[in-house]
């Protein structure tokens, strides 16, 4: 069984993952409303906070099943 501060981390970590997510998404956001285009600083920035973020949210769920074994 996991202790609080293991699960507080775990917690933690797929907060600030979502947190990155949703920036990633504002940012491409905030670039296309502003004109601009598909290779855009801002869409090429908002892509990698969202690849950030998903890949941070999948290696917690990797490791958290690796854990209960």
């Amino acid at each position: 069984m996991a202790s609080t501060s293991q699960s507080a981390h775990r917690t933690t970590i797929r907060v600030i993952s979502v947190i990155f997510i949703c920036i990633g998404v504002a940012i491409i956001v905030r670039t296309v409303a502003s004109g601009g285009g598909v290779l855009a600083l801002g869409v090429i920035m908002g892509l990698m906070f969202i690849a950030l973020g998903a890949a941070r949210l999948a290696m917690s769920k990797v490791y958290t099943k690796g854990s209960k074994k």
